[in-house]
This record gives C-alpha cells, structure tokens and sequence, in this order.
C-alpha cells in the first residue's frame, strides 16, 4: 500500500481532541488497549530504554535539545514528538532524519492489520486511535532501526497517554498551565497530578520550581512513589546572566541564548539558537537530564534497565545545545518583510511570546496574522497578543501595524466570525482573510519593506504558513 494510502488511512481514524458527534460518548481511553496493541506487535518498545517528557508547554523544545545533546555524544537517537507542523513524518525521526514514505506506509498497515484483528477477536473494544497507532508505528520503527536511546514527548497529558507504556530511564516535567481542561481537569492540580502519570515507583524526575499548585502536586506525588527528584534550577543562569546577549548581525535583535552554567564544578557554554528567555527553562531541563543520564549508576533505581551510564561529556552537552533544530519556535524567516513564527498555542505561550515581542525594536511596524482553536480560550488569546498591534491605541509607533485574521483547516478550529468578534470587543481594528494562503498574501501587501510579520496561535497556522513562505523561497534561518 502506498504512503498516500497510509496518511488518508491515518487520518480518516479522526484526531482525539475532536468533538464527538452530537450525543455520541466521547472516547475514554485505557493503556490496556494500547499495551494489548503492542503485545500483539511483539512489544516493540521494550526493546530500547527511553525518556519521557510530559508538561504543558517546553516539553518539545526540551525534547529537541535533549535528543540533540544524545546524538552528539555519539548515540543512535530517536526523537518522538507531536503534533507535525508540515508533514506526519515530522513526528518520527532518528538523528534528526525524519522517518522514509516507504517506512512509514509498510509499518502504518502492519499496525492497522494488527489492529483490526485484535477488534475481530473482540480482544479490543474498537480500533486504536490517530495517537496510539502513530506512537505503535514509531516504536516499531525504533526497535527496528535498533536505536541506542529515545526520547519520547508525551501527547496529552500523562497517565493515559500511549507513551505511557514505556518503562522510562527517567521522566521530565515542564512547565504546566491551564490547558485541554475538558480533558485534564480544570485546576493547575488536576493536570498536574495527570501529567505526573509518568512517574515510576523508585524512578528518576527531573522538573523546576514552577506554579505553586504544580510544586505542591508534584511533591505530594513523588513521596508516594518513593523516586529521586533532580531540580534543574542550578543549570538556569544566574541574574546577571538572565537577558541573552543580542546578536548585532541580527537587524531584529531577537535573544539568542548565549550564557554560561556550572556542570559538575566546570563551565559549560550555552549557545542556543532556541530563541527567547523562556527557553533557558528547556535548556536547564535537557542539561540536568543528560547529567542524570551521564550518572545513573549514582542513583537508587529501581526500573530494570537503569544499570547503565551513558557516556556524555559537557563537551558533547555544548554542541547538543548548539546545534538543535526545533522549527516554528520563533523561527525567522528571511523574506522581505521578515516573518517571524510561534507555536503559541494557549494562553501561557502567549503570555510567553509577549515577552518575546517587547525584544523587538518599537518603531519597527509589526503585521499579525492570527488564529487560534476554540478550545484555547479565543478571548484571553486576543486579550493578550492584540493590544501589541493596535494601530488605534494611540501609540504612534504602533500606528502601522495591522491584524489579519485567518481560519485554520481542524475541526476545533474557531470561526472567523469568533475570532472577528473577539477583535471587535477589544475594539481592535482586523482585517479578516478567507484562507491562511490569503492571510500571508494580505500581510505581504499591509507590511512595509522595514516591517515584520509574525505569525502565531496554533501550531496548524504555524506549520502552513511555514510551507507557504518556504514554497514561495523563504530561507529557513
């Protein structure tokens, strides 16, 4: 069957975030479904020891660099992440090389076949879902490719997420907000205590002081499961240290990560291209687990697995820093005007992103394009990021900036006239676009040659308007 089928076939099983149909249940899910998928697959994941990595937001940029920082001590690395900005194969890759159409269409059908079988035999009650087959392919790609490590993003949140099934060397948790609390739970304590789903009795936890809520529910938790808890507070730069050094080459001084840490009583030097002040959060997690990666023998644990160190210098920690690829976390492209990208995804991100923005120069006009899920709060979405392109506001160097406003192609995606509205009671001026294609060609027009675009709110918007600015011959930087 070819890759065309596979994808048409992935897709057709609906994604699980989407709303059900009018009076039907939604779909609960049990990690006994997926183990019995696995089992029937000869429990691939088994085969390969693994990282996992829960949180709201960060958890994919730490994967990235810790997966990074693996490969360039020398190690066969697998990086499973979600969801795609362009292409499903994105989400699979090995030493940065995305799963082949080939691979993935040979192991799509193998998972499906064993699927439909385990339905016939009534040993599943209905198909698996969009995630878990994808997960059940991945790790079938790995254990085939016969990889040293992998680190492995959960999807949603924790304790049910089919990543879950994985006996993981240790578990990292990032930053947690509110966010999919129809499914989470609608506290900073319900999601966390969901997310800490992926901790081990007698395991390894690397985390950071964060909300206190989240604190609180992951300290209660690790008691009770008796594990070791690593702070990666240490590898954060010191105040003096806090605000990047700016980059003089680059006209739109956004922060590259630029800093020194102390590992294990030596300097390590930071240089990141993860842009932005938050990602020293992301970087400080990868750097303490791939210390705790370097020193397991040194720690009690009690997982099958755990008896071996990995060999990982500091040296090795630099250039895994140095050069990690994470596409759409203000990413910059070169164009005339430049567009600049963000996966700001809910209401924390954004705040995250407004920092990121205040980095820009004022006077320099900035164009919009926006849209965001309806279950991502459309209205403190707006409240955060629209008032910085307020050309009404009275600002004069706000005076030539513009808003333009775009549906997104998924089903939870929220209206034009939802995100219209959520302009006008903001009494924001917007205009509004019939397509994300129309949405660049309209900012294209609006901005002036010393301006910038900024595309943000959804990772779908984020990963079209990459393809269209890369189709058109932007230059990823």
């Amino acid at each position: 069957m070819s890759y065309i089928s596979a994808v048409d076939h992935l897709y057709a099983l609906g994604h699980e975030l989407a709303h059900a149909a009018p009076g039907a249940p939604r779909r609960k899910f049990d990690l006994a479904h997926m183990r019995a998928l696995m089992a029937a697959l000869g429990d691939p994941q088994k085969s390969f020891p693994s990282v996992l990595i829960a949180g709201t937001n960060g958890k994919g940029s730490t994967a990235a660099t810790l997966a990074s920082i693996l490969a360039a001590a020398g190690y066969r690395v697998a990086l499973y992440t979600s969801p795609h900005l362009i292409r499903v194969n994105e989400r699979i890759r090995i030493d940065g090389v995305q799963i082949s159409d080939e691979d993935f269409a040979r192991l799509y059908f193998r998972v499906d076949d064993a699927a439909n079988r385990l339905v016939a035999a009534r040993e599943l009650p209905h198909h698996p879902s969009f995630f878990e087959v994808l997960t059940a392919l991945a790790f079938l790609y790995y254990a085939e490719q016969k990889i040293d490590i992998a680190v492995l993003e959960v999807g949603l949140g924790g304790r049910l997420d089919a990543t879950n099934i994985v006996d993981p060397l240790l578990s990292i948790i990032t930053d947690i907000a509110l966010d999919h609390q129809e499914y989470l739970g609608n506290t900073i304590a319900a999601i966390t205590r969901e997310k800490a789903g992926i901790l081990r009795p007698g395991g390894l936890l690397i985390t950071l002081p964060q909300h206190p809520e989240a604190n609180q529910t992951i300290g209660e938790v690790a008691a009770t499961l008796g594990l070791t808890a690593i702070s990666a507070a240490g590898f954060i730069p010191p105040t003096r240290f806090a605000a990047p050094q700016i980059e003089a080459e680059n006209a739109l001084h956004l922060p590259r990560n630029r800093y020194t840490v102390t590992v294990d009583e030596e300097l390590l030097e930071v240089d990141s291209p993860l842009r932005g002040q938050h990602q020293q959060r992301n970087i400080a997690l990868s750097i303490a687990a791939a210390v705790a990666l370097r020193s397991l023998n040194s720690y009690k644990l009690d997982i099958a697995g755990n008896r071996s160190s990995y060999k990982i210098t500091n040296a090795n920690i630099e250039a895994g820093i140095r050069g990690t690829r994470w596409p759409g976390r203000l990413e910059l492209l070169p164009s005339t005007p430049p567009l600049l990208l963000d996966v700001a995804h809910n209401p924390a991100g954004a705040w995250t992103l407004r920092a990121a923005i205040a980095e820009l120069p004022p006077a320099r006009p900035r164009t919009l394009i926006f849209s965001c899920l309806r279950d991502k709060s459309v209205r403190e979405m707006t409240q955060i990021l629209l008032p910085l392109f307020d050309a009404t506001g009275g600002d004069p160097e706000r005076a030539r900036d513009h808003i333009v406003l775009a549906p997104i192609d998924n089903p939870r995606a929220a209206t034009l006239e939802e995100l219209q509205a959520a302009a006008r009671a903001l009494d924001i001026p917007a205009v509004a676009a019939p397509t994300l294609a129309d949405a660049l060609a309209q900012a294209r027009a609006l901005t002036s040659v010393d301006g910038i675009i900024l595309a943000t709110g959804s990772i779908y918007l984020v990963g079209e308007i990459r393809r269209l600015a890369l189709s058109d011959g932007a230059d990823p930087a």
